[in-house]
């Protein structure tokens, strides 16, 4: 099957983003953002899309302050901790980019999460506002959670909070293993 485009439009998948996020430690519990829509619920790793000439570690920096108001000064130097590759057709007009995920890991103390932001404002094309619920759930009990990219499994299965990782290599999300959440 061939899909056809106009010749001004890029086909699906042909330009790259880079999403970086954080895994945040307190303890056992890692920050999620959750958000509640109409027909369905998901979860993300606090993070966003770095912009053009921005640096991954300060793109990550800007995430967490912006959605969190976590000063990365106050948490663990950011570790590398997964990469997923995203290729899933979005609905929309524009055709679907191809997505690499970046996930790290940063822990902080009791004191430093008891200053950090509850909720998260992501703003829509429309200039409205979607509001994402921080939540601070035991890694542990991750693995079934609605969470994109689809991480919960791995969270759930390290052996402890500061474990270290053999293979930052995630499985890929495409078509055939994933259907977006609307």
């Amino acid at each position: 099957m061939t899909d056809t485009f106009p010749a001004d439009a890029a086909a699906p998948f042909s330009r790259i983003t880079i999403r970086v996020a954080a895994l945040v430690f307190c303890g056992d519990d890692v920050a999620l953002i959750r958000r509640d829509r109409p027909t369905s619920t998901h979860y993300t790793p606090i993070g966003g899309n770095v912009e053009t000439g921005e640096d991954v570690l300060a793109a990550l920096g800007r995430e967490l302050h912006e959605e969190l108001g976590l000063d990365l000064g106050k948490a663990t130097t950011p570790e590398l901790l997964w990469v997923v590759d995203q290729m899933v057709s979005r609905p929309g007009p524009a055709p679907s980019p191809r997505k690499l995920h970046l996930i790290h890991r940063v822990h902080l103390t009791p004191q430093v999460r008891a200053g950090l932001a509850t909720v998260e404002y992501d703003e829509l094309p429309d200039g409205t506002h979607e509001v994402g619920h921080i939540e601070w759930r035991d890694y542990r009990t991750t693995r079934d959670l609605p969470i994109f990219p689809p991480i919960g499994p791995a969270l759930a299965c390290l052996p402890a909070p500061h474990a270290a990782i053999t293979d930052a290599g995630l499985p890929a999300v495409t078509d055939d293993n994933y259907t977006w959440i609307v």
